[in-house]
């Protein structure tokens, strides 16, 4: 793939889907209770979903590397979009937990095939980069998707927008076709992911002729590392569970304040439902804006880890001041704090990784950590909602700042086991 042809067009995709599935999430609840279900089958369907993102991350890596870039996308958003399509349509439950099962398949898998093509596309020298473009395009839906479906449900049926959100995964898909792939090594200087075509011919070479494809490969990986500053970058063995209880922690954090911060927000802090949705849209517009800035910062100082850190101290930032204070204005600047850090962390994150693990297990790698980190955005909001019954919401988030500290020393132990052994 040409990567800088093609960055425009993964970051339409990642618009594209990220607007639809932020045009859902308020509507969805609502939508579910005019079926006239009950509670316990609503929770059961929300589990779903979960257990969907839980499982699909790592059926997305294998399709993502043995069918090519432009097949599993469209796959993916087929998928999304069928779902979303069902929604409009099915009313009971079975269906529902079906379809969402599905969906969180699907976006799961959508987000390793994207920050994987960054990462098998990219460089040392510009992953952190590629990868704030992609955060900045999934703001930018963010922020517009809720709007659009707000807007909507006053003039049409609830339905209507999972129509929509349909057609934006169908866009999306056409997109995809306009990607170009080139199995040449790029401007990049990295080493270009195998269509399928190429994988068949690759698997059908003899043995010898094979071996030396594999050498070329790893003669020019290999050069084209030491022929870079070090900077903490490299390939190296990935200390995976390391990386995993990471990402379980921060993804666990956000679920907890994307689950209860509304909630807190109207019960303790008193407000309206429209200041604390504008709180929300204020956290991505700062990570649309900071995204590529963040990413250009974690190419240059090279130090991805700390710039994790760095995005998880702000996020705290973020959790403490709203603890502190109900002053609107306050509560905003820390939410803009917050989102800054969201794209400092996921940034630097699989930029990290992209730098640390060698070019054929990157998709694999990624799809085991998104999808264990899945299974902490299931258990959270269940521990916190706990903490709620037994103590209060000011405990939910106690807790919150207690993950994303226990995050931030797991990433320092990290930092300091690799800066030991670059020495």
């Amino acid at each position: 793939m040409e990567m800088r042809r093609n960055l425009p067009l993964l970051m339409s995709v990642c618009f594209l889907s990220q607007m639809g599935g932020f045009m859902i999430l308020p509507l969805f609840p609502i939508y579910i209770d005019q079926l006239g279900l009950s509670g316990w089958e609503m929770g059961f369907i929300f589990g779903l979903f979960y257990l969907g993102k839980v499982v699909g991350g790592l059926p997305a890596s294998a399709l993502y590397r043995h069918v090519g870039v432009k097949i599993s996308l469209v796959l993916m958003l087929l998928m999304l979009a069928i779902c979303t399509a069902g929604f409009a349509i099915a009313s009971t439950p079975l269906f529902l937990g079906l379809l969402r099962l599905l969906q969180g398949m699907a976006s799961t898998g959508l987000t390793v095939i994207v920050r994987s093509i960054i990462s098998d596309e990219g460089n040392s020298d510009n992953r952190g980069l590629y990868n704030g473009y992609i955060s900045s395009s999934e703001g930018g839906g963010m922020i517009l998707g809720p709007v659009i479906s707000g807007w909507l449900t006053l003039h049409v049926p609830l339905s209507v927008p999972f129509w929509l959100v349909a057609c934006c995964c169908l866009i999306a898909m056409v997109v995809v076709m306009g990607m170009q792939n080139k199995t040449t090594y790029g401007s990049s200087g990295s080493i270009p992911i195998l269509e399928s075509k190429d994988s068949e011919v690759l698997s059908s070479a003899p043995a010898d002729q094979t071996s030396r494809q594999e050498k070329i490969a790893q003669e020019y990986a290999s050069n084209n590392t030491q022929s870079r500053p070090s900077n903490g970058t490299g390939p190296i063995s990935v200390p995976l569970t390391g990386y995993i209880t990471v990402h379980v922690l921060e993804m666990s954090a956000y679920a907890v304040f994307l689950t209860y911060f509304a909630l807190y927000a109207t019960q303790i802090m008193q407000w309206d439902t429209f200041s604390a949705s504008l709180a929300f849209t204020i956290a991505g517009i700062s990570t649309l804006a900071a995204a590529p800035f963040v990413g250009f910062l974690s190419d240059r100082l090279g130090d991805r880890l700390l710039m994790c850190m760095l995005g998880m101290f702000l996020i705290g930032v973020e959790v403490i001041v709203f603890l502190s204070t109900s002053v609107h204005l306050w509560v905003y600047i820390g939410m803009f704090v917050g989102g800054i850090g969201g794209a400092c962390y996921m940034d630097s994150f699989f930029a990290h990784i992209g730098d640390h693990t060698p070019e054929v297990n990157r998709s694999s790698v990624i799809g085991k950590i998104v999808s264990s980190a899945e299974i902490g955005s299931m258990v959270s909001p269940l521990l916190a909602a706990l903490l709620m019954e037994t103590l209060s919401l000011y405990a939910v988030f106690v807790f919150n700042l207690v993950l994303i500290a226990a995050a931030i020393a797991v990433q320092a132990i990290m930092r300091s086991r690799y800066r030991m052994k670059e020495r």
